[in-house]
């Protein structure tokens, strides 16, 4: 199977600002200028290594404390031994790492991804707007037919183009982890039924010690979306524990596109 190439992008794109307008009391955001798209297939591998680490960026959420997002080489706590990964430390914070890349519907195939949860947020329910924290979260955004959004999507959406001057994606999907909900539920976004999550590990199974995935982004789409999917656009982590005003520690493996 061949692998494809992630497409670093140089500057912030704002497919992920409007979603720190949605997790906004008053909806607000700050702008950001548009990042062209090169064309270039997205990357086989991202093992986080410094230089790849760079070329992902931070978004920060206004009026919150940013997730502090460092690779770390210690070994965790599942005593696998030391080994290079992404460290997410969310101290009552919201913020995301993201990239973005351009993978045509045709080409669309599996994700491989990893991360090591040591705890789950006490209280954390994806579901309610006042509880929406997950110590991991992988996050694909897809293009698609905006004129099918609801009235209230179509607002937001139109929001989201005054505010930072690009529309919000068409759709996204989260793969995460859940304190109780049962593994391959889709819960919906309590702002949003453009936001889907599919849940890929529930409970304290398999809590401190690393967990490997391979997913069918097609298929996964199709079951969160009940549709085929468009273009994928962009691809982030994050992890937050800002609403359940908590802490919470987690690690990220290498991510995969093939």
């Amino acid at each position: 199977m061949k692998n494809l190439r992630l497409a670093l992008m140089p500057r912030p794109h704002a497919w992920f600002r409007w979603m720190a307008i949605l997790s906004m009391a008053l909806l607000v955001a700050c702008a950001a200028p548009r990042s062209p798209m090169t064309g270039a297939q997205p990357s086989a591998f991202m093992q986080w290594t410094a230089q790849e680490q760079a070329a992902w960026h931070e978004v920060q959420f206004p009026a919150k404390s940013p997730t502090l997002y460092a690779l770390d080489t210690q070994a965790p706590p599942d005593g696998s031994g030391q080994r290079t990964a992404l460290k997410a430390d969310a101290q009552e914070s919201a913020s995301m790492l993201r990239t973005s890349v351009r993978v045509e519907p045709a080409q669309l195939s599996q994700v491989s991804f990893s991360w090591l949860v040591p705890a789950l947020i006490d209280k954390a329910d994806m579901a309610q707007r006042d509880f929406d924290d997950s110590p991991v979260r992988l996050v694909l955004a897809f293009e698609g037919d905006r004129s099918t959004f609801s009235p209230k999507n179509a607002m937001l959406n139109e929001l989201a183009r005054l505010v930072t001057g690009e529309e919000m994606p068409y759709a996204t999907l989260m793969y995460v982890w859940s304190n109780q909900r049962p593994v391959g539920s889709v819960i919906h976004n309590p702002r949003t039924d453009r936001i889907r999550k599919i849940v890929v590990e529930s409970g304290t199974q398999g809590l401190e010690q690393w967990r490997n995935y391979e997913r069918d982004i097609r298929a996964d789409f199709e079951h969160a979306f009940g549709e085929a999917p468009g273009a994928l656009v962009g691809i982030g982590v994050m992890t937050d524990s800002d609403n359940t005003r908590s802490n919470t520690v987690a690690w990220y493996g290498p991510i995969a596109l093939r």
